[in-house]
């Protein structure tokens, strides 16, 4: 198996009132991740120097990313699944060099680098309450401290906090029912609530403590984690959604990052070939939905850079397209690529 890791190619061009053009992907360097099987995720730490890989070969590969193309060394093998690893995820720096993964044999891993930079990686703790394959998992700001979710086939979502004491000192809670027939995506609000970036008032800005999931019953649900450690449903926005449901299995969520702007917005895909994008205005209780046109193939991924302004749209056709709100408010694509 092999990973690509994108340089920017020719740009597309576009003359007014027509569609974007399509090009090929420029790879900037291409190398084998030594996987046995398909590649399900990879994902960049925090100062994009480490990649990590996961597999249905069970395992995770860990490389240093040099800054000069085709210099990725494999730092670290790490085995401990016994079976395909759907998803990995990075905490924040600040806890350390903390990787967690997800499986199909219904655990999730936490693993540590025990002796950072060499890459000696051994398991932190391990959690073994679903019944069924844990299909996603989504660190929380780090704000909220060290705080993991995680999505199951089993209808329930798992939110595990470690409480600061040894490495297996984790509070784990479980919210049954979640979605009717089974969850597959799951991602974080950023800790910053809206408008904090613009308020006036001298007090710290608050803190908000939000997620959001998808299911096989073709639903999206908002939730609010409370102070108790419990999850609220949002019933705005379970009420909006309702009015604007998607048709298939919901593949993935993203929820914006935000540098205190006063919106949240939230997008979502699943197999319809739709892609809805959720926006809460700050004071607001109501959410407002729209929707991209519509997609060819089935839409799996959905991702909003950095800065939350542009919106990443993969589907099952090899297609990548790349989306921004303009100042009218509506969406538009900006750039297409497509793997021949």
């Amino acid at each position: 198996a092999q990973a690509a890791l994108g340089g920017r190619g020719k740009k597309a061009s576009r003359a007014k009132g027509q569609q974007m053009v399509s090009h090929r992907p420029q790879a900037a360097s291409t190398f084998d991740t030594q996987h046995e099987d398909m590649i399900h995720d990879l994902q960049l730490d925090y100062y994009g120097k480490r990649l990590a890989t996961c597999s249905s070969d069970a395992t995770i590969k860990v490389f240093e990313v040099g800054p000069e193309n085709g210099n990725q060394t494999l730092s670290a093998s790490i085995v401990g699944h016994e079976g395909p690893i759907w998803q990995i995820a990075w905490a924040h720096p600040k806890f350390g060099a903390i990787l967690a993964s997800c499986s199909y044999d219904r655990r999730v891993c936490v693993w540590k680098d025990v002796s950072a930079p060499s890459g000696q990686w051994s398991k932190m703790y391990e959690y073994m309450g679903h019944q069924s394959s844990v299909n996603a998992i989504s660190f929380a700001p780090h704000e909220l401290g060290l705080k993991l979710a995680c999505v199951s086939n089993d209808c329930c979502i798992s939110i595990l906090t470690w409480r600061g004491g040894g490495d297996m000192d984790w509070d784990e809670r479980t919210v049954p029912n979640a979605h009717q027939i089974g969850c597959n995506a799951v991602c974080w609000a950023p800790a910053a609530a809206p408008a904090a970036a613009t308020s006036q008032a001298e007090a710290a800005p608050p803190v908000q403590a939000r997620l959001v999931t998808g299911g096989s019953d073709g639903a999206v649900k908002v939730w609010k984690l409370e102070e108790s450690g419990d999850l609220e449903l949002d019933a705005e926005f379970d009420a909006t959604y309702r009015s604007s449901p998607h048709s298939g299995w919901v593949r993935d969520v993203a929820w914006a990052p935000s540098i205190g702007l006063p919106t949240q917005t939230i997008a979502s895909c699943a197999e319809d070939k739709v892609v809805q994008i959720w926006s809460q205005a700050a004071g607001r209780t109501g959410w407002t939905v729209k929707r991209l046109p519509p997609f060819e193939a089935v839409v799996w991924r959905v991702s909003f850079s950095v800065a939350g302004n542009v919106l990443a749209v993969s589907a099952a056709d090899g297609k990548v397209t790349l989306w921004k709100e303009g100042l009218d408010g509506e969406w538009g694509m900006i750039e297409s690529v497509c793997e021949q």
